[in-house]
């Protein structure tokens, strides 16, 4: 086992392969260890690859070596390497073709529970936002709920806090190697989650913050969710770059409202406006749209000799052998108007035939 750890992380560390060309390569290769075994012609026959990645991969010694290393600082500092293969890495993010190959995970929490909430916003958190945030954690309390966010000043502090005090996992996701806690200001908070939650990177250790390393971090905290809620933003920052991802992802996202003058406010309004994101005013709002109030399909009896009408059946036939379709699928496979599709979709849910499932997905039941 440790010498595919090895292999794992030194495929992480190979100059010029990042993470959507690593794991296509793996596919290619045959497995992560295959790849070291390739020979120079061959790799020299494959398209895009360099040659400072080929000589990497033809001498890998220094790539072990310091693999070696980073197994023997988890070991130590009771870090859980978490490759994308691994049947703990969190599934959600193995829908998104940039997640990352490896994890580094510290801390208690199923980063695989049932529901995933992501709650981001402004470093400069105004006494609204932080009344915003905490109300909106407290009354998680029920839907069993992990509360992801990014450890920073301002709102990421408030969800995690709250969560904490509440009783509900949380997970830090950081732009920067463990055990190092950014900001440094946070880290009696760090330490509080390793109890409640955990605290998760994409960093080997010896990562320091960076500037081009938060945006990775926010594609993973929007990768790992079911929905991304952003409670204050401007119309410029790291919130709004969480969004546009997991809307690119295909999950709901949430935006709570503010009044037009307010700086903090005008991210999220332009969030609405633009149709990015779900008003939310309380969990209420957040129950209703995730559907999580509703029965599950197994609650509920199908209507038996469903005749479908011409227009459901062009739905159906979507299906195809898959379970499971999102809604940008159906709007594109069936011709149909969003109003109408939504109408038919709301009438065969009804019926008990689909489920619709968060990040704007449907599943056939039977």
């Amino acid at each position: 086992m440790k010498q595919e750890r090895i292999y794992q992380i030194a495929v992480t560390l190979i100059p010029g392969i990042g993470d959507v060309i690593g794991k296509r390569f793996i596919a290619y290769c045959g497995g992560v260890e295959a790849i070291f075994k390739e020979t120079r012609s061959s790799l020299e026959k494959i398209k895009g690859l360099r040659e400072p990645t080929i000589e990497a991969l033809c001498h890998p010694k220094p790539l072990f070596e310091r693999a070696e290393q980073e197994i023997a600082f988890l070991d130590k500092n009771g870090i859980q390497p978490l490759f994308y293969q691994d049947p703990d890495y969190p599934r959600r993010l193995l829908q998104c073709d940039d997640g990352p190959m490896m994890l580094y995970y510290k801390g208690n929490a199923n980063l695989n529970a049932e529901r995933v909430v992501a709650v981001v916003g402004t470093r400069n958190a105004t006494e609204y936002g932080r009344s915003r945030c905490q109300q909106l954690v407290q009354n998680l309390t029920t839907d069993q709920v992990l509360v992801v966010s990014g450890l920073a000043y301002g709102i990421d502090a408030a969800a995690h806090r709250a969560a904490v005090r509440a009783g509900l996992p949380t997970v830090g996701v950081l732009g920067n190697g463990l055990p190092q806690v950014y900001p440094a200001a946070n880290r009696g908070l760090a330490a509080e989650m390793l109890h409640h939650g955990g605290l998760l990177t994409e960093f080997p250790s010896g990562e320091s913050p960076a500037k081009d390393h938060f945006p990775r971090r926010n594609r993973i905290i929007a990768g790992m969710a079911d929905a991304v809620i952003v409670v204050e933003s401007a119309l410029k920052g790291g919130s709004l770059i969480t969004a546009d991802i997991a809307n690119s992802y295909s999950r709901d996202v949430f935006a709570f409202p503010g009044r037009v003058n307010d700086l903090y406010s005008q991210g999220c309004n332009y969030l609405i406006r633009t149709c990015r994101a779900h008003l939310i005013e309380s969990v209420a709002d957040l129950r209703y749209v995730m559907r999580w109030e509703q029965p599950h399909p197994e609650e509920r009896q199908t209507t038996l000799f469903r005749e479908y009408t011409p227009d459901e059946k062009k739905i159906m036939d979507c299906f195809g052998g898959q379970s499971v379709v999102s809604l940008d699928d159906l709007i594109v496979n069936t011709g149909l108007s969003t109003t109408l599709l939504a109408s038919l979709l709301l009438n065969l849910e009804f019926d008990g035939i689909v489920r619709a499932l968060p990040g704007k997905r449907y599943q056939r039941n039977g």
